[in-house]
């Protein structure tokens, strides 16, 4: 394969990534990384460092479509941001020094429980909450356009959901997966918001977060621009298309979408981080 006929495959595998992170708020990192390692023989830390990249891209494409629509909550983004970042930090510093088995089999890990948890039922209906002391006092509680119209919620339980990032920003230093599936899932379980907002919101967040570590990455020489160049380009053009289709999107579509892929990709990466493919 020469260096045309790489690029043109992985910028392709981008597009779709960026499709699914889009509509999803994974970020396209969980696709990116095992297309990169695992059907390129890719260094697992140099595919960490352009789904970083990929993961900016991302949140650049779809974020600006979800603010003007009225799904993104720009309050609820830029607070748990404090805990992302700070995470994304420290996972990027550890990430230098363990061992890329054990990076892929935690990989594998995270995506099988965020499956798991994503398939849990609701104990209420998000839109029917009580209010919360503390979301009123920083302004959190807010609406997203419906087919019947501006559909109110109200934020929840905001210490869980901070400590939940926190653990988020540090995965996506180590893992390079944006931490959109544990952002998603905080947000939509612990915070209790409708599932476009915690969706989009993830979007907003996950630019910040990778950026954080991404700067780690690229001082360490693990960000190679021959690669990151149809990654970016890829991502950016399945997220446009994301934002176009998850305005008409169902919900249950969009849950099934988000478990058939972390499911496959979990199972796959522990796997070869056990039999030491990676």
């Amino acid at each position: 394969m020469n260096n045309l006929e790489f690029t043109a495959i992985v910028a392709i595998g981008s597009i779709l990534a960026g499709l699914l992170g889009s509509l999803t708020g994974l970020g396209g990192g969980v696709v990116i990384v095992p297309l990169l390692t695992l059907g390129f023989d890719v260094d697992l830390r140099y595919a960490i460092g352009s789904a970083l990249v990929s993961v900016i891209a991302t949140s650049s494409g779809a974020a600006i479509a979800y603010v003007r629509e009225g799904y993104s909550n720009i309050r609820v983004g830029m607070f748990l941001e404090v805990a992302t970042t700070f995470g994304a930090v420290t996972g990027a510093l550890i990430a230098a020094s363990a061992p890329t088995r054990a990076i892929a089999i935690l990989f594998g890990l995270v995506l099988l429980a965020s499956t798991y948890l994503s398939n849990q039922p609701h104990q209420t209906q998000a839109v029917n909450l009580s209010v919360d002391p503390l979301a009123v006092r920083l302004k959190m509680d807010s609406s997203y356009p419906t087919p019947e119209g501006e559909q109110s919620y109200h934020v929840q339980h905001i210490p869980g959901g901070f400590a939940v990032m926190l653990v988020a920003g540090v995965l996506s230093g180590l893992l390079g997966i944006g931490s959109g599936a544990l952002k998603v899932l905080a947000m939509d379980r612990v915070m209790q918001l409708p599932f476009k907002v915690s969706t989009t919101t993830s979007n907003f967040m996950i630019g910040v977060t990778a950026a954080a570590s991404a700067g780690i990455y690229f001082s360490r020489g693990y960000i190679n621009p021959g690669l990151c160049m149809p990654v970016l380009l890829g991502i950016l053009v399945g997220a446009w298309c994301g934002a176009k289709v998850l305005v008409r999107a169902k919900v249950t579509t969009l849950r099934f979408i988000f478990s058939i892929v972390l499911l496959g990709i979990g199972i796959q990466m522990i796997y070869n981080g056990i039999t030491g493919r990676i």
